[in-house]
């Protein structure tokens, strides 16, 4: 089977690409490169079935491109204020990609008769006033705050998802990803768990916004790739929208002390009183339905993943 990824070059997406080629299939990575590195795809290059393409998904893609399934995970996601490559730093093209470059790309999915597949985001329940946030919770989003410019546009990719399956264009479904880890990441990424090792690692203070109570689900990136691939290849997938992500939920001071234990750091514990604007304040997915239609749920310990990732940026 003839395989697209966008942003194939990313940290979800070069496992999925490792994990597609794996299992005997052609796969073609685009990826303009923004926000994601050019070493991830090195050693697939070896590979007689892997290819590159260099391209911006927010124009159309190239006519004489074939393929039976597209993967789109194109787009900025780090929530990080200060990085380069958050999508605080590339509004436009967080919006644009996840807008105009999901309709271009179902648009030749439709062209080709190929399945589609949305990376979509539990930022789509913003804030949100239950806990766990089933696929059936509206969210409780601001348009407007510094978190939209991702929140609403990949509350918006659904919608334009859901337009092409409801009327039978494309045969395409949604997949809300949780907090994901594992080796791979970046560390301009900023997020919590590589903040949290890489203070602990060089035993300097562990910074924890708030008082630290704020809770999230994390996720071994290899189980999330295994979903990500039952979803797109499973019988009776057409139009579903389903979370992916771990049901364990622990407070955001419960990780830095796992961390600290991991790292038999010396770092001591530091709290920032102010969270950022419309910070979550819970995050935990209810997965029935993967767990029904998928027959998955995640496999990796919490404390297994985090001491992959740690040996990982110790490499680094």
């Amino acid at each position: 089977m003839k395989i697209l990824i966008t942003g194939g070059a990313g940290f979800i997406g070069s496992h999925l690409c490792k994990k597609l080629l794996s299992n005997g299939h052609e796969v073609i990575c685009i990826d303009n490169f923004l926000t994601s590195s050019k070493k991830n795809t090195n050693a697939l290059l070896k590979n007689k079935n892997f290819k590159l393409l260099e391209f911006d998904v927010i124009n159309p893609l190239p006519a004489n491109l074939e393929c039976d399934a597209l993967f789109h995970l194109a787009s900025p996601a780090s929530p990080n204020h200060h990085s380069k490559i958050s999508y605080h730093s590339l509004p436009v093209e967080t919006m644009l990609v996840n807008t105009q470059g999901t309709y271009n790309l179902l648009k030749f999915c439709q062209g080709k008769n190929a399945k589609f597949l949305f990376a979509s985001s539990s930022e789509v329940y913003g804030d949100p006033e239950i806990n766990p946030q089933n696929e059936t919770y509206n969210g409780n989003v601001s348009t407007t705050g510094p978190r939209s410019v991702y929140d609403e546009a990949k509350r918006f990719g659904e919608t334009i998802v859901a337009h092409f399956f409801r009327n039978n264009f494309v045969d395409a479904r949604i997949a809300r990803i949780f907090n994901t880890f594992g080796p791979g990441m970046l560390k301009e990424d900023g997020r919590m768990i590589i903040f949290f090792i890489i203070q602990a690692i060089n035993n300097k203070p562990i910074t924890i916004f708030g008082n630290g109570e704020q809770t999230r689900s994390l996720c071994f990136v290899d189980d999330t790739i295994e979903a990500l691939v039952r979803l797109m290849f499973y019988q009776k997938t057409n139009g579903e929208i389903i979370n992916i992500g771990s049901e364990n939920e622990n407070t955001v001071l419960e990780y830095a002390k796992i961390v600290k234990k991991l790292t038999n750091s010396k770092s001591e514990l530091v709290f920032n009183e102010k969270l950022p604007i419309n910070d979550p304040l819970v995050r935990r997915p209810d997965i029935t339905k993967a767990k029904k239609i998928l027959n998955w749920k995640p496999k990796t310990s919490l404390e297994n993943g985090i001491q992959e990732l740690i040996n990982y940026l110790k490499k680094q």
